[in-house]
């Protein structure tokens, strides 16, 4: 009898290597693939360089585990689709005045439909990667679940991935801690000192994503006015992308108080500045909602929702979803919810679906009020 065939997402990470490693183990006939979605790898140096500063997708570690287990291994070009689906949308996210999540778009426009279709194309029956998550089956279908190392969970950045594609894929480390993982990679004679954890935005190599945005769009570089709640003219910003709500740090100014970025005006091109208690809100609305199973037609559902990867899940309630557009009402007020970010829905741990935060609308008479008071420090200072 034929062995089960898997096609294997390969970043040359530990998580990814583990995984190798564990399917040849229970018996798949493995087929490793590193989708290529940054900058080319330069062999002619790869060899002086340590495994982890050899660009986001270490091709050359991949490889060599592939080697190591026996296991062919494939280098598939996806740059051209990462740039338009998750470096292009991140731009324009910030330049539109969001805080996108690339890693949530990737996933959903990159990584799992790249490799979803390509085990369709070949008839390969599943697809897997090292992602701290569970598929649970049950008679009424598949559905995303928590990893069970509540710390290293990656659930959140799952949610967008199609409810059809559950039934083919295979997440190999969920059921295993980080600490576990770590100890399979020492087994397999890995280098060990050399792996590191793989950041956040892999393709944000200058280690701050506005340094990235003053290099891929210059035209993120805006100047213009620092505001108050009440419009009163602050002080000058460098451009709304590099600001997001809750920051405090490099504002540059000098009010005597702490105070945060409240939100921006991509309309006026303004940044609005409040204390710290100005950040809580008691509901958000979501849009491009996605779904495992049911969804919120008429009835208010309690769920736990989870609006920041780094932060824990806690309780609302979903009001009915409208044209689109979900309402989120927390039990408790939340702090610096981030349009671009991602809303993500849990009943215990299970994902029940989620959703992008969306802009609060603004009455045309705010935006006309920033507009008349801001215009004229600005104006002045360029006389």
């Amino acid at each position: 009898m034929p062995r089960p065939t898997v096609l294997l997402g390969m970043s040359g990470g530990v998580d990814s290597s583990v995984a190798a490693l564990l399917l040849t183990e229970q018996g798949y006939d493995v087929r490793g693939v590193t989708l290529k979605v940054w900058e080319q790898e330069d062999e002619t140096i790869a060899a002086t360089k340590k495994w982890e500063e050899r660009g986001c997708c270490k091709v050359g570690l991949a490889r060599h585990v592939a080697k190591l287990l026996n296991i062919p291994h494939e280098v598939v070009e996806t740059r051209e689709s990462f740039q338009k689906g998750v470096i292009d949308d991140f731009i324009y996210g910030y330049l539109s005045g969001e805080t996108p999540n690339p890693c949530v778009r990737c996933n959903e426009r990159v990584k799992f439909g790249r490799l979803y279709n390509l085990a369709k194309e070949r008839g390969v029956d599943f697809v897997a990667t090292g992602h701290y998550a569970r598929i649970q089956s049950t008679d009424q279908g598949h559905f995303l679940q928590k990893g069970v190392d509540t710390k290293k969970d990656q659930s959140y950045f799952l949610y967008r991935i199609s409810p059809s594609w559950l039934s083919r894929i295979l997440f190999p480390l969920g059921h295993m801690h980080k600490t576990e993982v770590w100890a399979r990679a020492k087994d397999m004679d890995l280098p060990i000192e050399e792996l590191q954890e793989s950041q956040e935005i892999c393709f944000v190599t200058q280690g701050d994503y506005r340094e990235f945005l003053r290099i891929e769009a210059p035209q993120a570089a805006r100047p213009g006015p620092f505001v108050n709640t009440e419009g009163q003219y602050l002080g000058e910003h460098r451009g709304i992308a590099f600001y997001t709500p809750g920051q405090r740090k490099g504002l540059g100014l000098a009010t005597g108080e702490r105070v945060y970025v409240q939100y921006v005006v991509p309309e006026t091109n303004t940044v609005v500045i409040g204390k710290d208690e100005g950040l809580l809100q008691e509901e958000c609305f979501v849009r491009e909602v996605n779904w495992f199973g049911e969804t919120v037609q008429a009835d208010a559902r309690s769920v736990l929702v989870k609006y920041r990867y780094a932060s824990p899940a806690v309780p609302a309630t979903l009001g009915p979803e409208s044209g689109g557009i979900l309402k989120i009402q927390f039990e408790t007020p939340q702090k610096a919810l981030s349009p671009g970010q991602s809303a993500v829905f849990y009943e215990g741990d299970r994902v029940l679906g989620g959703g992008i935060i969306q802009r609060a609308e603004m009455p045309m008479e705010n935006i006309h009020s920033l507009t008349q008071i801001t215009s004229i420090p600005i104006a002045s200072q360029q006389s």
